[in-house]
């Protein structure tokens, strides 16, 4: 796990893009993998799907860490996990989460403010760093903001509010900054220089490409729910048409030349 860490700390350090694929459980990370994704992250909302639960601090955290569990030991690279807000409002049951993540085999979290006082989250990265501490892991702490994925102030304010929460999170322990939403340039070569911590930005329409995004400093670009969406998608249309006609030909086609998937778990 300690090499785990260090490597996926030295993902962020640049000059390169870390390109992310978010999955939601063992198979679909293993598969990340296999794609030659040199980390892997979970997406806090696709696991609560594959679960059959809503995003949003629904799902139990028993099947979060169980989660955690299953895709670090299908997997050989570095794992980071969507713990959203901790699912908790006391610091020290955040604390306890996250410890409990850490020993399911996680070297990285994103932890989210959403529409609470950016103070509280703070505290929480302060009680993640400790128990990153106590449990010698080199954690990555990556601090999600929600100004702009949330529209917590006026455009306008945004820049200068993701700026202020970034300092009160670099100085709690914070190792990212994650700002789900930012996508004109401007704001990311600000966050990217101002902000003093590696800016992780979320994959959008209209947002830059890779090498515009490494251009203006961005260091980290998370796909989130797009894999799970995209999976998804896949899912309904082939069901559809099998359910409707009962025709195995276009079935069996859709999943694509023949593949072992025992073959990635053995």
């Amino acid at each position: 796990m300690t090499d785990h860490a260090t490597a996926f700390r030295r993902l962020h350090a640049g000059p390169e893009l870390l390109i992310l694929a978010n999955g939601w459980d063992a198979g679909s990370c293993r598969v990340i993998e296999t794609l030659g994704a040199k980390a892997v992250a979970t997406s806090s909302a696709a696991v609560c799907w594959s679960h059959g639960y809503a995003d949003g601090h629904h799902l139990p955290v028993e099947l979060l860490v169980a989660t955690v569990r299953d895709i670090a030991r299908a997997v050989s690279i570095p794992l980071s996990c969507d713990c959203e807000g901790g699912y908790a409002d006391d610091p020290a049951a955040v604390g306890e989460t996250i410890t409990r993540i850490i020993d399911a085999g996680a070297v990285g979290i994103n932890i989210e403010d959403n529409r609470d006082p950016p103070e509280r989250l703070a505290r929480k990265i302060e009680a993640g760093r400790k128990a990153a501490d106590r449990a010698g892991v080199a954690l990555f702490i990556n601090a999600r903001t929600d100004v702009w994925l949330k529209k917590l102030v006026a455009d306008e304010a945004a820049l200068a509010e993701a700026l202020r929460r970034a300092a009160l999170y670099r100085d709690a322990g914070a190792d990212g900054l994650f700002a789900p939403g930012v996508a004109a340039d401007g704001d990311i070569r600000a966050l990217a220089d101002e902000a003093g911590l590696p800016l992780n930005v979320m994959a959008k329409p209209g947002l830059p490409d890779a090498s515009a995004l490494q251009a203006l400093g961005a260091r980290r670009l998370s796909s989130a729910t797009g894999p799970a969406r995209a999976a998804l998608a896949a899912l309904k249309e082939t069901v559809s048409h099998y359910l409707a006609t009962g025709e195995s030909d276009a079935l069996y086609a859709a999943g694509g030349d023949a593949f072992d998937y025992n073959t990635l778990f053995t």
